[in-house]
């Protein structure tokens, strides 16, 4: 018996790799691999959608105006300061050289961060030169303050500040 003859006895008794044993191994392997790829992709749709907001083409129309509004806002060189004191919410704002902007008209609304529930609108009005005070009644925890300051030239600064409240 030559060497040839015993190596093709031994395939015939012995496991033999065939076409069809490959063809369920590669469909067993990209199975389980397409089967977890769809359990993340449901848990990731499931946990974020991915829309983060609720009008996206028309905040994509208006990005322009706001980054023109940003830069002229960052020529003013106005500082704001916000703060949280008893029941009230004070703004005080400064022009580029540190003095206080006087005769704002200001507007703005109190959020809270983790929810929609529960929006305020503070009126502000100013107590002393550059500081504009608001008077709130039982406000507790962290909010988020939006506002937007103008002044008798048209002059626009818009800001937002975290607030906590014991």
């Amino acid at each position: 018996m030559s060497l040839m003859d015993k190596a093709d006895g031994d395939r015939e008794g012995g496991f033999q790799i065939r076409g069809w044993h490959v063809l369920v191994a590669m469909i067993a392997f990209f199975g389980v691999i397409a089967s977890v790829n769809a359990v993340f992709i449901t848990a990731a749709l499931r946990t974020y959608p991915g829309e983060v907001s609720v009008t996206p083409y028309e905040d994509g129309l208006a990005h322009n105006a706001r980054l023109a509004r940003q830069a002229a806002q960052a020529e003013l060189g106005w500082r704001a300061a916000a703060g949280a004191q008893g029941d009230t919410v004070t703004l005080r704002v400064q022009d580029a050289t540190g003095a206080p902007v006087q005769d704002l008209t200001l507007s703005g609304q109190l959020r809270r961060p983790a929810t929609a529930a529960g929006t305020l609108t503070p009126r502000f009005q100013e107590t002393e030169p550059g500081l504009y005070v608001a008077q709130l009644g039982g406000v507790t925890g962290v909010w988020d303050l939006s506002f937007q300051a103008q002044n008798a030239k048209g002059q626009l600064f818009e800001g937002e500040r975290r607030l906590t409240w014991p």
